[in-house]
């Protein structure tokens, strides 16, 4: 069976990161381990890791860097490098899984290919009202209990059908295509250094889709579970968002798309050392 590890990446959002962590202690497959990319959190961070790993029997590995603006890029590239299996989940700590993320990315891992999963944008209601027992229970994912929450998802709705046949034709039908979601995408860890990973200089906005656009280019293809795989994005503020760094990070894309770039400038295997650099494996 093949070895995962799910990628989280968090910075300062403790609250949010409890929920999420509680969604992985509660999945059906539950042989996974977690490996957070925390872009300089807090102590209080650090302390949620502990608690989960003592009360939700969870194996996380804690990968911290001293916080020096948006680096996501480059915190998720040491989280590569410690990850300790073959395949790797990418998401972030503030989406909080269905109870068979797990199971299904599992089900779909496929040589050569990556898996694109979906997720849900909850509304600030929705966000405030969920609770540890309402991840338990599954009702989080469930549309009658999202509506009494506020919650008015049109369309959307279809990505929480209960039905697996309507889930798989939906995915085969969709015209969105299958591209690299930061949020909940599944890769093997090979294909992962062959782009080499992340470009590490690449801000808020569209570094997953880069590094995605960049498997495509090396003959690596995404496999659409929108429908299928499912995370609920809690809503908050993005005060780190620009857009000239969006705009900048758009033009890298297109550069990416037009010249056929495989492996970033910056990556995996410009990592140097770090004297701030924490592997906590606990």
């Amino acid at each position: 069976m093949t070895a995962i590890s799910v990628i989280i990446s968090t910075y300062n959002r403790p609250r949010d990161l409890e929920r999420v962590l509680y969604g992985y202690s509660v999945q059906s497959d539950p042989d996974f381990e977690i490996v957070i990319a925390d872009d300089g959190s807090s102590d209080e961070t650090a302390q949620l890791i502990a608690r989960a790993r003592a009360d939700m029997r969870l194996r996380i590995t804690h990968v911290w860097h001293e916080h020096k603006g948006f680096r996501k890029s480059l915190i998720q590239n040491r989280a590569i490098a410690a990850a300790q299996t073959e395949y790797l989940i990418f998401t972030d700590g503030d989406c909080i899984p269905r109870r068979d993320m797990i199971a299904v990315h599992r089900s779909l891992i496929t040589p050569g290919k990556y898996v694109a999963g979906g997720y849900l944008k909850l509304s600030a209601q929705a966000t405030q009202s969920i609770t540890l027992g309402d991840i338990e229970s599954g009702r989080f994912t469930q549309l009658d209990w999202l509506r009494e929450k506020g919650w008015k998802p049109g369309h959307r709705s279809l990505r929480l059908t209960g039905k697996h046949w309507l889930s798989v034709f939906l995915d085969r039908i969709t015209t969105t295509a299958a591209n690299f979601q930061g949020n909940n995408t599944g890769a093997w860890r090979e294909s992962l250094f062959t782009v080499n990973g992340f470009e590490n200089t690449m801000g808020y906005g569209g570094l997953d889709k880069a590094l995605g656009y960049r498997l495509q280019n090396a003959g690596i293809r995404g496999i659409q579970a929108r429908y299928r795989i499912i995370a609920m994005h809690l809503d908050h503020e993005r005060p780190y968002r620009s857009e000239e760094g969006m705009q900048k990070n758009r033009d890298i894309m297109k550069g990416i798309r037009k010249s056929g770039q495989i492996r970033a400038h910056k990556g995996l295997d410009e990592l140097g050392p770090d004297p701030t650099l924490v592997v906590d494996r606990g």
